[in-house]
Parts: structure tokens; C-alpha cells; sequence
């Protein structure tokens, strides 16, 4: 009998997580379920939730399947890394990162609430009502 350690499950690729972020984020805004996603791609809703958990990779013919769904190039995915992202991730696998403000800013989009009022927001056709909804989400938020 060995005293082994038990081994830990890898962490996900930094990008493998940012580019399920987008992709989930894309997903929510254009109001697909991970099933309605999934059915499009002739793939299962679980194999969309590890792409967007960054469990699974996804391949480049996947990733462009992917971006021809969701009506995005699929530069989309890679916006917000750069090559020094992809450097760290290299050099520092499952390192620690500090959090820039673009990291905020997905992690604000990555919230359903927030997703639910730009996407009702976009729906109000007035440009002056919308205007008056900006006026007052802004004055209250300050």
C-alpha cells in the first residue's frame, strides 16, 4: 500500500476560462440557452458548459463553428488578451494574475442581471426614452 498523495485535477488555461467567459457572454446576449447553442453545433449542452467553465479547449474548427452561431468573427474570443496573456499563461501555468479593469468589466458583463438590462435596454426602440432610462440608471448608480 502507497501513501500517495492524491493528485490534483489541472487547473484551466487562462485562456481556455477567457474565451469560455466570451463565449458564454455572446450566448447570453443573443438569448441562447446552452441547449439552443449546443443543438445548433450537433453537440451535447454539456460539452458548452465545459468550453465556457474553460474545462474543455475548443478546437479551431469548433471555435468557428462556434463564432458562425453566435454571428461573431472569431477574433471576438481573443479580444481583451494579449500577447503577454498568452506569454503568462506559458511561463506561469495556473498562476496568479492581477486583475486589470478589462477583468472587471467581463466579470460585470459575465452577471445574468446585468446581462437582462442591456438586453432590455436594446429593446426600447425611442432613442429619448432610452436616453431618460440611461439618465436615470446613471443618476442613481452615482
Amino acid at each position: 500500500m502507497t501513501d500517495k498523495a492524491p493528485v490534483p485535477p489541472p487547473t484551466p488555461d487562462p485562456i481556455d476560462l477567457s474565451i469560455g467567459s466570451r463565449l458564454r457572454l455572446r450566448r447570453l446576449a443573443m438569448g441562447f440557452s446552452q441547449e439552443t447553442l449546443a443543438r445548433a453545433l450537433g453537440i451535447t449542452f454539456q460539452q458548452i458548459q465545459k468550453y465556457e467553465r474553460g474545462t474543455n479547449r475548443v478546437f479551431a474548427s469548433r471555435l468557428y463553428h462556434l463564432a458562425r452561431a453566435l454571428r461573431v468573427p472569431t477574433a471576438y474570443f481573443f479580444q481583451g488578451l494579449s500577447s503577454e496573456d498568452a506569454s503568462d499563461a506559458t511561463e506561469n501555468p495556473g498562476g496568479a494574475r492581477s486583475a486589470s479593469p478589462e477583468e472587471g468589466f467581463q466579470d460585470l458583463l459575465g452577471k445574468n442581471d446585468t446581462l437582462k438590462l442591456i438586453q432590455a435596454y436594446n429593446r426600447i426602440a425611442d432613442p429619448g426614452v432610452r436616453r431618460q432610462i440611461y439618465a436615470l440608471v446613471k443618476s442613481v448608480g452615482e
